[in-house]
């Protein structure tokens, strides 16, 4: 993809003059890979990514396991956005951990779940208690379309 695609582990400070950047934030154990169709379609917004779905996660080493959420936490909190998607097919439990964090620190916000998501009232209920103006979005194409627009303030002057 581009330079303004980060995929775990990769680490390196985001372009501080390049485009507003997102965090896709979400599950990835058990889910479809929505990353990759959402990173194409940001980034062809001028968005840059930071992409936490490895195309290859070593199992096997123990030491991936703390590595892998401490990539997570670090570009979570570099992010302009964080784009939260909440598929039908697992439960998620970090991301919702992650989306309460991200409710309490009042960061910059898009969500989506799909109508089949089996916590899809609690993560409805929830945002609208902790960020009444954040709308939960139906569908992925929605939520970043609602990505889009969001990040567009976020754009750092010329």
């Amino acid at each position: 993809m581009t330079t303004h695609y980060l995929e775990a582990p990769a680490d390196h400070l985001p372009d501080p003059d390049g485009p507003p950047t997102v965090f896709l934030a979400g599950g990835i154990t058990g889910c479809p890979d929505w990353q990759a169709d959402a990173a194409e379609e940001l980034l062809a917004a001028d968005l840059a990514v930071f992409n936490p779905r490895r195309a290859d996660f070593p199992v096997g080493d123990p030491a991936e396991g703390p590595r892998q959420i401490a990539w997570e936490h670090r570009y979570l909190h570099r992010a302009d956005l964080t784009l939260f998607w909440f598929c039908a097919e697992q439960v998620q439990p970090i991301a919702l951990l992650e989306l309460g964090a991200a409710l309490g620190e009042r960061r910059a916000i898009v969500v989506g779940t799909d109508p089949a998501y089996p916590r899809r009232l609690d993560v409805v209920e929830q945002v609208r208690l902790a960020a009444p103006a954040v709308p939960v979005h139906a569908s992925l194409k929605e939520t970043l379309a609602a990505a889009i627009t969001a990040a567009r303030p976020a754009a750092r002057p010329s």
